[in-house]
């Protein structure tokens, strides 16, 4: 019994050590590990988020991060004759994302690989963005803010869901001081504090 609970001291030893680590060095979760992204999300739901974006017919709206496009295929279908860009540092994960959509039907989705902190769009570009549990991957999370706030058209919105449990989450004391330094204030928010989606305006 005794090396039984030495093992498990060491393994959540192990854990919380590795959650510190990924904590400071952000990336990516990479194509390999898709799992993570594809499974349930029973508080950033599909739901919430559209609530967040408040999304209109016609829209162009940017998604940084789509993973296997668990949001990505909701938010192209509510889009009616609008459309969706999808933005990934990962081709693997555009490629899927493009697949998926194939399967279903959805032709209005346009992906484009690239770093999120040098946003390859003009200015005034988007009516809308959001990033669930992303931000905090990007190494540099002020200068992704300030790219998404410089594509957003003026009145555009950005919304950000996060959720505790995750090594990189932002939490919304953390993202709304960022965003404001962006010029893009909070308006609103969905959800709690530990599983939230956050509207922000430019």
């Amino acid at each position: 019994m005794g090396r039984l609970r030495t093992l498990l001291a060491f393994a959540a030893l192990g854990t919380v050590a590795a959650a510190l680590w990924w904590r400071k060095n952000p990336s990516a979760c990479p194509y390999g590990q898709r799992f993570w992204v594809e499974a349930p999300h029973p508080f950033i739901t599909r739901k919430r988020l559209l609530e967040a974006l408040a999304l209109r017919s016609g829209e162009r709206v940017l998604e940084v991060g789509p993973g296997t496009g668990y949001y990505s295929l909701a938010v192209a279908d509510r889009l009616g004759d609008g459309s969706l860009d999808i933005f990934d540092i990962q081709q693997e994960m555009l490629d899927h994302v493009m697949r998926e959509a194939a399967k279903r039907g959805v032709a209005n989705i346009t992906p484009t690989l690239g770093d999120a902190q040098h946003l390859p769009y003009e200015d005034a570009t988007f009516d809308a963005a959001f990033l669930v549990t992303v931000l905090g991957e990007i190494p540099d999370q002020d200068a992704a803010l300030h790219e998404l706030a410089r594509v957003l058209k003026p009145g555009g919105r950005l919304v950000v869901g996060e959720l505790f449990g995750d090594p990189h989450m932002v939490t919304l004391g953390k993202l709304r001081q960022r965003a404001e330094q962006v010029g893009l204030p909070l308006e609103d928010r969905v959800g709690t504090p530990l599983a939230y989606f956050a509207r922000l305006r430019r």
